[in-house]
């Protein structure tokens, strides 16, 4: 459904992509993590045609966006940075207008995407009388109208409380299942990323560092949950083992390494151990290994 092959861009001089490519399925539900300024942004700048790439392209359902714009994005939806809205106009009046740049202005779809959105009751009210969550709301409106096949959303629940995060959670989760509506996304939450992706891409300092399945991370070395004191001199003996420090308190153990040896050797050296337990490997700790 989405393919982004070879990207590359610079803005003064300074590398932004290097080389990025990766590609979505239809009805998959695709995340793109990394720090501030490690392309995401930039890669659906480009995808939506709004910033132009040195080299490569993104292609929707085999069309290019850099050479058939308008054809590629006929069914996209995005809400791509900070949403902007007409604040002295209704959300209704704001959808009419906005829909209307487009193509001819639906009420029928209209009211059915508000309703969807929870919006209803607030539709007629100034945008400027909306919380911060009600905005996030009426720009996924904004974004369902084109009935979209692929759906991009860049830091979609950024500033929202946990309630307004679980609800947009499972509302992109239920778009996908009824209508198989495939979803690219940047975020930083990273636990919310673990629930509703298929696959992730890890992008640093513009080139992408892992790629893989969500539900396949458990796979990897066994990560251990510990407290040790004092901490820099556990982290020599641990590190002589051949164990990976992902995180003050948390570590990767060698597939072949016994804890409980590993234990006795942290006592053995002087090491306090007040706690050392196995935890379910996440998508945070495969972030903090390789961005750090």
């Amino acid at each position: 459904m989405l393919d982004v092959q070879n990207l590359q861009k610079s803005f003064g001089g300074k590398p932004a992509l290097k080389d990025l490519a990766f590609e979505v399925g239809s009805g998959e539900i695709f995340g793109l993590l990394g720090h501030n300024g490690a392309g995401k942004s930039t890669t659906l700048g480009i995808i939506l045609g709004m910033v132009e790439p040195d080299a490569g392209e993104a292609r929707i359902e085999g069309v290019s966006v850099q050479h058939h714009r308008a054809r590629a994005l006929q069914r996209v939806g995005s809400i791509f940075e900070s949403p902007s809205f007409y604040d002295y106009l209704s959300g209704w009046e704001n959808l009419r207008i906005l829909q209307g740049y487009s193509g001819p202005f639906d009420e029928e779809s209209t009211r059915e995407v508000v309703e969807r959105v929870g919006l209803s009751e607030r539709i007629r009210s100034k945008v400027r009388t909306y919380s911060h969550g009600m905005r996030q709301r009426l720009a996924l409106a904004q974004a369902l109208l084109p009935e979209p096949k692929v759906l991009l959303l860049d830091e979609p629940t950024d500033g929202l409380d946990p309630e307004g995060i679980k609800w947009f959670r499972d509302f992109i989760l239920d778009l996908r299942r009824e209508r198989g509506t495939t979803v690219l996304f940047n975020s930083h939450l990273l636990a919310e990323v673990e629930l509703m992706c298929d696959r992730v891409a890890i992008l640093k300092r513009g080139e992408r560092v892992f790629e893989g399945r969500v539900d396949e991370l458990a796979s990897g070395d066994p990560v251990y949950e510990v407290a040790l004191e004092p901490w820099d001199g556990a982290v020599g003996f641990l590190e002589l083992q051949g164990c990976h420090v992902i995180a003050p308190g948390r570590i990767a153990l060698p597939p072949d390494a016994d804890p409980a040896i590993l234990v006795a050797g942290l006592v053995g050296s002087g090491i306090r151990v007040s706690a050392f337990a196995p935890v379910r490997r996440s998508l945070e700790d495969l972030y903090l290994e390789i961005t750090r």
